[in-house]
């Protein structure tokens, strides 16, 4: 393949982040919807916390079963085939969740929804790694990953008033739409990968166990863990908080939400743009900054009134925020093209285990002695993430050691 042109490279990238950008908005806005409609399913289905807890998790279960199946899907089929797949097949089970009828159905609904979009980060990973050069792969993920922060921001605003006129169930149906004009935009506009830069994997191909058996791929998958426990248990329970704790209604607590989230966006922006200029070394990012985290989590938790609550929560999201970046950059950067659909999953699979097991840990905690209990409990995850910052690898080269694979050609340099 011959090289392109460096205005054909950029259009590359460019093109691939808006397309990436639009499919992680709707894959992240569908997974809040949920977050806003608890109260009416509770109301509707009589469910305790506990139980709308299993709803979430639901998903997370099979979304985290499904990550390593769908990254070896991407390596062996294709990385923007399985991204089509994914696409069309949560569209579909978004919009058949607007029509259960019962708690066992949701459960049910949400598994396949789960399963479907389980496939997705995987795959957007590798159609990334494919379209970027290790230099810039941070930043412009960091930029794709904002949609994500984006999603937090519009979806309240959005889908709450849409709730309060149309009912629960037109959510869902909304957002499936929205599933099927990405699903088109990707199917025609996503552009060709670019000629490869980093060396193959030792072995030419390997198995997909060979990478599962890296102890290092583990330790980032933790660290991943420990992330996603404060951003799922914090978001999933703070609109049933802000009702039952200020009266807030719905859409008001769809605005208030949106703040942190909006801040969020921009720390994880950032939060890219320091990895690309570190070449990873995350503790420096990470420690810190979970660091602050958990303090401002603890005041969060015992704050009276409710400036303070979202005043603390906007601060608590901008540090985790900018942890997400710095935890991808190494592996993504180490990896093989060839390995990173399985590496990617094992990594983002902490997460996903993380949306598993603690929202329902958090309401059960809130059902048994209260929320502000609940939310000091997120310290844990703080404290995991900044030990497994300690414990990895921080750059590539030395990544690429830990694994055994062979070191990274040194680049050459520029003369003037």
């Amino acid at each position: 393949m011959s090289a392109p042109s460096p205005q054909s490279a950029r259009r590359t990238v460019r093109i691939t982040i808006a397309l990436l950008f639009a499919a992680w908005l709707v894959d992240y806005a569908d997974r809040l919807v949920i977050n806003l409609v608890l109260p009416s399913l509770g109301a509707e289905f009589e469910l305790s916390r506990g139980q709308q807890g299993l709803v979430v998790s639901a998903f997370f279960l099979a979304y985290a079963l499904a990550q390593i199946p769908g990254g070896m899907l991407a390596d062996r089929h294709g990385a923007r085939r399985v991204t089509l797949w994914a696409l069309l097949a949560w569209s579909a089970f978004t919009a058949l969740t607007g029509l259960a009828w019962s708690f066992a159905v949701l459960l049910v609904l949400r598994f396949a929804f789960g399963a479907a979009e389980g496939i997705f980060p995987p795959a957007a990973l590798k159609v990334l790694v494919e379209r970027t050069t290790p230099q810039e792969r941070m930043g412009a993920n960091g930029l794709i990953m904002s949609s994500n922060a984006v999603a937090g921001v519009l979806t309240p605003l959005l889908v709450a008033p849409l709730i309060g006129v149309f009912g629960w169930r037109s959510a869902f149906f909304s957002t499936a739409a929205l599933g099927v004009v990405v699903l088109v935009a990707v199917q025609l506009q996503l552009p060709a990968p670019l000629p490869r830069t980093e060396p193959a994997a030792d072995g030419g191909r390997p198995g997909a166990g060979a990478v599962l058996r890296l102890g290092v791929v583990w330790r980032f998958s933790a660290m991943m863990f420990g992330y996603s426990a404060i951003v799922w248990g914090f978001n999933t329970w703070v609109p049933s908080y802000l009702g039952e704790e200020y009266g807030v209604s719905l859409a008001a607590a769809g605005a208030l939400v949106a703040v942190p989230a909006l801040a969020a966006a921009g720390a994880i922006v950032v939060g890219g743009r320091i990895s690309d200029r570190l070449g990873g070394h995350h503790r420096r990012v990470i420690v810190p900054a979970m660091t602050a985290a958990a303090v401002l989590l603890l005041l969060l938790a015992f704050s009276s009134s409710l400036t303070g609550f979202v005043v603390l929560g906007t601060l608590a999201s901008v540090a985790v925020a900018l942890c997400y970046m710095p935890i991808l950059a190494v592996p993504l950067s180490g990896l093989a093209p060839e390995q990173v659909g399985v590496g990617s999953a094992a990594v983002v699979l902490g997460g996903q285990l993380a949306g598993m097991v603690v929202p329902p840990v958090v309401g059960a905690l809130a059902d048994a002695f209260s929320f502000r209990v609940a939310f000091a409990s997120l310290v844990l995850g703080a404290a995991v993430a900044a030990v497994m910052a300690l414990l990895t690898p921080q750059d590539a080269a030395s990544f690429r050691t830990a694994t055994g694979a062979s070191p990274l050609p040194t680049p050459a340099k520029e003369h003037s």
